[in-house]
């Protein structure tokens, strides 16, 4: 798929509910994109984390506000992007995890981390920020 087109955007309330829908359009994006199976479903569950956070810890569970997911379609690439309203958020400073350490919660990013290609999160002005996760083809 170019990158010429237009990417499709979700704009959602940021409410747990509506988690289901956030996966369900990355996975179609996915799917239209002409992306494998198991790419997809790497993709979708790194936006599901991703989207989830915004509305737990950058949102806060605040349903007044609201959150935009992106997927652009590249030749090489897949790139979802996140964007919220909360407060600067840099990825330098959320630690590495030991992955068999036992432990409830907190393991977002570091699925972000090993399901993605590359994760980047960006300040969005006069608020907010854009997390992007890449997927190469």
């Amino acid at each position: 798929m170019s990158s010429e087109i237009a990417p499709p955007v979700l704009i959602l309330p940021s409410d747990l509910r509506f988690l289901p829908v956030a996966r369900a359009f990355v996975e179609a994006a996915c799917k239209a994109g002409g992306l494998r199976d198991a790419l997809t479903d790497a993709v979708v569950l790194a936006a599901d984390e991703a989207v989830n956070n915004v509305i737990r810890h950058a949102h806060r569970n605040d349903t007044t506000l609201t959150l935009h997911v992106a997927c652009l379609l590249a030749a090489d690439r897949v790139e979802i992007q996140v964007c919220d309203e909360g407060e600067p958020f840099h990825l330098d400073d959320v630690p590495s995890l030991d992955p068999g350490e036992l432990r409830v919660g907190g393991r977002g990013v570091f699925l972000m981390r090993a399901l993605m290609d590359e994760i980047l999160c960006e300040r969005r002005q006069p608020r907010g920020n854009t997390l992007r996760l890449i997927k190469r083809r």
